[in-house]
Parts: structure tokens; sequence; C-alpha cells
């Protein structure tokens, strides 16, 4: 049985998109006969504080679903002070680095980027080990941070941040990207290297679709995940006018922004946005059972993202109302799975709000079908990774 170990910022019990893919890949590889270990910090995020379990303790090693995962130390915090967030980034950076260092460790790696500090270090000490190093990018740092007004263009960061970038993508011995700019982007860098489209599709194993579509209800949008300053919400929430519409929109996770939707929401004068705060995965799939569509926002247009929520509520059955830009738009367009508002336009947004608000509950549950059978057929992990196996990626 060959081993594969995965670095990674994120894993169950943490919430949120990047954990729950690296646990699929994870469980993926494992169905398929690999061993597969992963490290990565001490549970803390959503929330920046370490878990009750992992209180007081410098690392931990536990079997999760025949997964054995090392868990090492880190300084969690989710501080606006600059400082503090240093602090945080550099003691997981410092545990992993000598545990890279003086562990042994299987001879093929994925290592998840970004973080790109933790990916930097991963890289250059397994580049010296001589390991295979199997790089996964989910989205283009620097370059999204520029594009999200988090980092200055041509500062002492960006020059550091474009170094590390640059290092990472010719020491990899090949990259996975989940979208095509992300491929496009890094073949600009390194045009000899090898690369692979790896899109974020789920492994939710439902053979039928199981959301209903109750009569005499209004219809019901949902966001479900992170409330950061990337995704918007609170913006959303503001420049959204679902006044005269037979709409109600639901809110789902927790983030930088949730104290502001929760003072934004209290101060409504007719209530039609509801929060209801972090939920367990699966008990989040079975509360929207009855809900109608979910929207994928983003506060701007990022280059080489594509949003996992796409794909996971896709499958579930969920028509998109995408509100995001990129590749995403033709994402959704191309596999008719909704609808799709021009990125930072309210008015267009608006205006498709009204376009559903006229649906029958009778055309929600044909666009549910469709939109779960489509997904079936164009978002198959188990095919994905078979065919990266077959390739001998892995």
């Amino acid at each position: 049985m060959e081993e594969v170990l995965i670095i990674s910022n994120y894993y169950p019990p943490e919430k949120g998109a990047a954990a729950n893919r690296i646990e699929q890949l994870a469980l993926k590889l494992h169905q398929h006969n690999y061993n597969v270990s992963v490290v990565c910090p001490l549970g803390n995020y959503p929330k920046g504080e370490l878990f009750p379990e992992y209180k007081g303790k410098f690392s931990v090693t536990e079997n999760r679903d025949n997964i054995t995962v090392k868990r090492l130390w880190i300084y969690p915090s989710v501080s606006k002070n600059i400082l503090v967030r240093i602090v945080s980034i550099l003691s997981f950076s410092l545990s992993l680095f000598f545990y890279l260092l003086f562990k042994k460790t299987p001879q093929k790696v994925v290592v998840q980027s970004p973080p790109l500090l933790l990916s930097f270090i991963s890289v250059l000490v397994l580049s010296l080990k001589n390991k295979k190093i199997i790089l996964n990018v989910s989205d283009l740092w620097p370059l999204a941070a520029i594009e999200l007004e988090a980092l200055k263009e041509g500062s002492f960061s960006h020059k550091i941040s474009l170094f590390f970038e640059r290092y990472i993508y010719r020491k990899a011995n090949l990259v996975l990207g989940q979208s095509n700019e992300i491929v496009m982007h890094v073949k600009t860098i390194t045009p000899q290297k090898e690369c692979y489209l790896y899109r974020n599709y789920p492994d939710h194993q439902v053979a039928e679709m199981e959301l209903k579509t109750i009569e005499n209800q209004p219809v019901k949008i949902f966001y479900a995940g992170l409330l950061g300053v990337a995704q918007g919400v609170l913006e959303l929430c503001d420049k959204i006018d679902l006044s005269h519409l037979n709409i109600e929109l639901h809110l789902f996770g927790d983030g930088a922004e949730k104290n502001q939707i929760e003072a934004l929401i209290l101060a409504q004068k007719e209530p039609k946005i509801f929060f209801h705060g972090m939920m367990e995965r699966k008990a989040l799939h079975d509360t929207l059972k009855t809900f109608d569509i979910a929207i994928v926002p983003l506060k701007t247009r990022i280059y080489g993202s594509v949003p996992s929520k796409i794909f996971e509520y896709g499958a579930l059955g969920f028509p998109i109302l995408y509100f995001g830009g990129g590749e995403g738009e033709t994402i959704v367009s191309e596999n008719k799975l909704g609808w799709v508002a021009k990125v930072e336009d309210f008015a267009d947004l608006n205006e498709k709000l009204s376009e559903i608000s006229e649906l029958t509950r009778s055309d929600l549950a044909v666009m549910k079908q469709r939109v779960f059978d489509t997904a079936q057929k164009a978002f198959d992990l188990d095919n994905q990774v078979k065919d990266l196996i077959a390739k001998k990626v892995f």
C-alpha cells in the first residue's frame, strides 16, 4: 500500500470549504488503497482559539476515518493586529519546519497552498529530502491578496510573497490547480511544469436527490460558509432589495463580519434576512433540505478562484445564484446550474432576484432535479481521482 502525506492548514473538525476539501481528498485516496496521513495545526478555525479537546496540548496524533492526523502546536488568532497574526502564522510554521526536518515522511507529499509561508516551508524541506511534491493550489497568492486590497502591490510583503510563490511552483514536481486560470498562471512562471486541473468536487454519496419543495412558502435562498471580507456577505445583506419579493435570505456560518451582519439583521424593518450561526456539515445539509437556492458571492472578481460551493451545493440539487465573476460564471452558465449576476453589480443581482421571486414551486422542483442530475455526471470526485491516479499523479 503506497503512502501519501498531506500538509494542510485546515482539517476537520475545523469548519469550512478548505477543511472539507482536504478531508475529501484524503478519504478518496484511502478508498483507492493509499495509506494517507495528514499534518495540520491543532484545531482552531474559524474562531481563532483552540477547540476544547486540544487545549493545553503541544501535539496530538489521532485517527479520523482511517486517516492518521498529526496536529502540531499553533498560537491561534484571528486578531486584526498584524503583529499578533504574524506570531500565529510563525508558530505553526516553526512546528511544521522541525516536524518535516526530523520526522520520517512518505516519499509522496501533497502540499496545500495557500497559505504561502506554510507551503514555502514545506516545499523547502521536502525538496532537500528529495520527496515527490504534489502542490495543490486552490487560490493564487499574492495575486488574490492584491485584488482584495489585503496587500499593496510593490510592497516588501508583496515582493516576499512573489518569491515564495515562484519558489514553490518551480520546486514542486507537479501542480494541481482548482481552476484553468490557476493552471495557466503556473505555466506563465514555469512553462514546462506538469500541471493538472483538480476541481474541488464534493463526495456526498447521495444516489437520489433529497431536497423537498414545500408549497405556500417563500423562495428560500441561503448562503453557508465563511463570513469574511472576500465573500462580501455584509455588503450583500446591505444592498439586496427583498422588500417586495417573495424571497427570504438565510445565512449560516462564522467569520470576521459576523457581528456586523447580526447588527444589520436586527435593524431590519421587515425581517427577510435570517442568521443561523455555524452548524456541523451533516446537520447543515439536513436543515437545508427544505431550502431552494444557494447564493455564491465574492466581493470582487478574484483571478483563479472558483468557489467550491458551486460544486458542493449543485451536487445536492440546489440551483446556484452566482455573484462572483471569473471562471465560476462559465461553470454555472455552461452547466445550466442557475443564474449569474455580474460581480459587484447589485442592480443586476436585484434584477435576478426579481426573476427568481416569480418562480412557482413546481418550477423550483424541476430545476432542483435537473441541477442534481447534471452535477452527478459533471462533478464526480471519484472519476477525477481515478484519472489522476491513472496518470501517476499520486
